[in-house]
């Protein structure tokens, strides 16, 4: 019997199976609202038969954003423009979904990817960024302003607020990011985080305001709602962030009831070097699921069912999250199950599509085709 298409619990939530969409920017948003591409675009993603489809990253305050067409959560506007989303999606699907809130602290006010990504000056619709430190990204970015502690307060409120919003609207699961270069991760980092309070220096120092956002999102939601996180595992540069420190992380995550640690890599600094083979991430998923009793999620270049199962077969994962895979191919979820005479939910419109000889594809009475 396929691991994959076991289910599993994140908290009191379970999944029908292993596969989690990962959040995947689409820069397709306006004044962070969410609009009819984003119906388009998730709907698509609830029909794939996975376990948990995730938001994109979603900034908890507009200076958050990437870029100016980020998904946000601050306002009235913008969390009644995603519960519409939200609602017409339901109609259809009951895949739980999740929302990956964010910061992009020092990466923030750049252009999007398909007009090259790169920082827009104020004058062009940019906005002065914020760090811990006052290090730019590279030589091409803009030289962020060291946050105080006045602004790191705020900063938790507006993750909070965005939580409780989260909650309000039906979002399934929290996911925080902390994770490729963003602003929780410039905190972790020593290579982005050089203060001289309480915030930086030693480990513990670097690891207390993303734990400060972690604990007060778990206060302020309802006891036991999946609430998890994403880091980036390695920083892939000398010096930098790495395993052993993402595993004390884990540990620190502990008490606070945290109920999945997503983990990627890299996004820190433009000095990174990163191989580009499959399951390059797969071995820090399995470093910390040895050292912890958090679920972990695998995720990068995975793209193959067979790939998939083996990881969850040889315990280096409890849950498979695909991005770009999902994207090129949106009923994945679908070929795996075939692969492996597993089934999946589909809506009923769907399901004269079954190929002959998959009697077991769709979760489905025969007698209603």
């Amino acid at each position: 019997m396929s691991q994959l298409f076991q289910p599993f619990s994140i908290g009191p939530l379970t999944l029908k199976n292993r596969i989690v969409i990962a959040p995947m920017c689409q820069y397709s948003a306006q004044d962070g609202m969410a609009t009819d591409w984003h119906l388009i675009h998730l709907g698509n993603l609830a029909f794939s038969g996975a376990g948990l489809l995730t938001i994109e990253a979603t900034a908890v305050e507009p200076i958050g954003r990437i870029t100016p067409a980020d998904l946000g959560l601050w306002s009235d506007e913008t969390e009644n423009a995603l519960n519409k989303i939200l609602k017409s999606i339901r109609q259809y699907s009951s895949m739980p979904i999740s929302i990956q809130l964010a910061h992009a602290g020092r990466k923030a006010s750049s252009d999007t990817p398909w007009k090259g990504g790169q920082p827009l000056l104020i004058e062009n619709g940019g906005w002065q960024t914020v760090a811990p430190s006052a290090i730019s990204f590279d030589d091409s970015a803009r030289l962020p302003t060291s946050l105080s502690i006045k602004d790191l307060n705020r900063i938790r409120e507006c993750f909070i607020a965005s939580a409780k919003r989260a909650v309000k609207i039906g979002i399934d699961v929290i996911e925080i990011h902390s994770a490729h270069g963003y602003l929780l991760h410039e905190f972790l980092s020593p290579l982005s985080n050089q203060r001289l309070d309480q915030y930086g220096g030693s480990l513990e120092n670097r690891m207390r305001f993303p734990l400060e956002v972690f604990e007060a999102i778990r206060k302020n939601i309802p006891e036991n709602f999946p609430l998890g996180i994403r880091i980036s595992a390695t920083d892939w540069v000398k010096g930098g962030w790495d395993i052993n420190q993402s595993i004390m992380l884990t540990k620190a995550l502990e008490p606070f009831n945290c109920n999945f640690i997503h983990v990627s890599s890299g996004g820190i600094s433009a000095k990174q070097v990163i191989p580009n083979e499959p399951n390059y991430q797969v071995s820090f998923a399995e470093s910390i699921r040895k050292n912890t009793k958090i679920p972990v999620i695998a995720v990068g270049l995975i793209t193959d069912p067979d790939q998939a199962e083996k990881i969850l077969k040889e315990g280096k994962a409890d849950l498979i999250a695909l991005a770009r895979g999902v994207i090129y191919d949106p009923r994945w979820p679908w070929h795996a199950a075939a692969h492996f005479n597993a089934s999946v939910d589909a809506p009923p419109q769907y399901w004269r599509s079954k190929p002959s000889g998959l009697h077991n594809l769709f979760k489905l009475k025969e007698n209603l085709i």
